[in-house]
């Protein structure tokens, strides 16, 4: 055999023993499952870290080797765990397991425990968690989980913040249209497609009898942004990324941002966007929803309501008064409001709304959509000029 044939036949050896070696991740500890192929060491623990999760904890798999829930609701044994995961497993996936450890086996009282939340990889998602437990969460718990809180919220910012003020600065210079533009604010091709019929063939070129184009937003002049936030358990994750665009749009000179958050009741935390920490911690998740009595509130603060845009952030599983919920969304865009409507504010999938709702809504011209967090800025943008929303295709 020669040495090419030796290398190639080694690397098929070694391809080979990586797929038994992960089909007996897939099928787990306890016997070899006929591979031949026993568990052993990093693979071992590893495999006990997903037992630990995902196995049905009978006492029929436990004595037959298979795997079984491990977790047994301990503090100390959860905390060893999320060592262990955060050790084989990368931040992602990580994520994802802590989650289903959350909804499979019941852990959220942990997360009252400061050794808990100082061993858990912080998300969105946890986030949450964190503040529909905020209410029976004690005292030597709070400061940990403020600081849990407070990284996943810079986190966001430093994504979120630069490509968010930059887009809509670039949006409120376009609104401030002008008729006699300077040579650096024309919009050529606008201009050009107005004046064809001054085309002159013999010259081959266009007369332009009237400029298009856009000044300079003034910082005097600014837009009114209400972020409508429904806080029902089901928003979590919308409610934590409001929370952050809210102070990041707060901190802009040309726009005076609202931020009201409301179940049945109506919370106006506009006074706490410096910090968005402060407005999800005065955040109570969970309860049921009044987006009728939530849009009267909004309703009332507008003044100038032709540079207003009202963003409503919700399922739209409405449990107040429906008929009237939809006036005000009517009465709002007759006076020069735009009105837009946020089934999400978050990167999961397709949500679970109100479709009935949402149709409604659009019939009104204000479509309902699930949005994720880069896109937002966009559809913010196109309010703020009045165009057409950029409404995904899949909602």
């Amino acid at each position: 055999m020669s040495a090419t044939d030796a290398t190639t036949g080694s690397a098929a050896d070694a391809a080979s023993d990586e797929r038994l070696r992960r089909w007996r991740l897939v099928l787990g500890g306890g016997p070899e499952e006929g591979t031949g192929r026993p568990l052993t060491g990093t693979d071992a623990a590893m495999d006990g870290a997903l037992a630990a999760l995902y196995g049905s904890g009978d006492g029929k798999e436990r004595r037959s080797g298979r795997r079984s829930a491990g977790l047994e609701g301990s503090a100390p044994s959860v905390a060893r765990w999320l060592g262990d995961i955060r050790t084989y497993f990368p931040a992602s996936v990580v994520q994802v397991m802590q989650r289903d450890a959350l909804d499979r086996l019941g852990l959220s009282a942990l997360l009252l425990e400061p050794e808990m939340l100082e061993a858990v990889e912080a998300d969105v998602h946890l986030v949450g968690t964190l503040l529909s437990l905020n209410k029976a969460m004690p005292e030597t718990t709070k400061e940990t989980a403020r600081a849990v809180v407070r990284k996943v919220v810079d986190d966001l910012e430093k994504r979120l913040a630069t490509r968010t003020r930059s887009t809509l600065t670039g949006a409120l210079d376009r609104s401030a249209r002008i008729s006699r533009p300077r040579h650096r604010d024309i919009d050529w091709d606008r201009t050009v497609r107005a004046n064809l019929k001054n085309y002159l063939p013999e010259y081959g070129t266009v007369v332009p009898e009237r400029l298009i184009g856009y000044g300079r937003a003034a910082r005097s002049v600014k837009k009114d942004v209400v972020l409508c936030i429904d806080q029902s358990g089901s928003m979590a994750a919308s409610v934590v990324y409001a929370s952050v665009f809210g102070a990041v749009l707060a901190s802009m000179r040309s726009i005076a941002a609202r931020l009201v958050v409301f179940d049945t009741s109506v919370v106006d935390l506009t006074d706490q966007l410096d910090d968005p920490v402060d407005v999800l911690f005065g955040t109570r998740l969970g309860g049921g929803t009044d987006i009728n009595r939530a849009l009267a509130y909004c309703q009332s603060q507008i003044t100038r309501p032709a540079d207003t845009v009202v963003v409503l952030i919700s399922d739209l599983y409405e449990g107040g008064i429906r008929d009237e919920m939809l006036k005000r969304v009517a009465s709002m865009k007759a006076s020069g409001v735009q009105f837009v409507t946020l089934l999400a504010l978050s990167d999961e999938g397709a949500p679970a709304y109100d479709r009935e709702h949402a149709a409604a809504l659009a019939a009104l011209g204000a479509p309902a959509f699930a949005c994720t967090p880069d896109l937002f800025p966009e559809v913010m943008a196109a309010a703020i000029e009045k165009r057409p929303l950029p409404v995904p295709t899949d909602i």
